[in-house]
């Protein structure tokens, strides 16, 4: 099933553009890192969408090693892992995130790269479209899909602002979870997104 949640991301992005300022423009880091630690760090507290089939039986992990599906340049996509994603500093991903691209469209990944992954995340980027319906990359039982960011009308502390806005959408195993778990899941997304500096 899926479940979908817009997502303001006004603190994160003003946040970011600040810590950018300060760093030198290889250490910059992009909003899909923060969007992906967000993603770890919910997966604590709904962690029953961090699991794997494994011979007829849900598999539980404590480790989240988040598949990024990533585009490559002669066409297709591989969605390969950034293990341990939760205890990394946003630095740490960032460096790791810019490794795992490089090396898959220099098809250099480790085959554990690719077979591990407990959940997988993908995101349009600029260039894609505002919302995406992901398909669940098996043995795993959930993928969260990111559309483009967009800047739109929104109402804030009863004032209407443009904000920068991504739309978040859950593809989940209903054998595993349900839609108050899911939801659950999206809103604690939104809650991290709102304290940058603590991801």
């Amino acid at each position: 099933f899926y479940l979908g949640e817009t997502l303001d991301l006004s603190r994160a992005v003003a946040w970011l553009a600040q810590e950018n300022l300060r760093r030198p423009v290889p250490d910059r880091l992009l909003h899909g890192v923060l969007l992906l630690k967000a993603v770890a760090l919910a997966l604590r507290e709904v962690p029953e969408l961090n699991a794997t089939w494994q011979d007829d039986r849900v598999v539980g992990s404590e480790a989240v090693h988040l598949g990024v599906a990533i585009f490559l340049r002669g066409g297709g996509l591989v969605a390969p892992a950034i293990h341990d994603v939760d205890t990394l500093e946003l630095d740490e991903l960032m460096r790791s995130f810019r490794d795992l691209v490089a090396r898959a469209r220099s098809w250099s990944l480790r085959s554990s790269e690719l077979s591990d992954p407990t959940i997988t995340v993908t995101s349009l980027g600029e260039r894609g479209a505002e919302s995406v319906l992901p398909v669940i990359f098996p043995p795993q039982v959930a993928i969260v899909g990111f559309g483009r960011l967009v800047e739109r009308p929104w109402i804030s502390d009863g004032q209407i602002l443009p904000c920068p806005l991504v739309q978040a959408t859950l593809a989940a195993d209903h054998r595993v979870t349900d839609g108050h778990r899911a939801g659950a899941f999206l809103t604690t997304l939104q809650r991290l997104l709102e304290e940058p500096e603590s991801l």
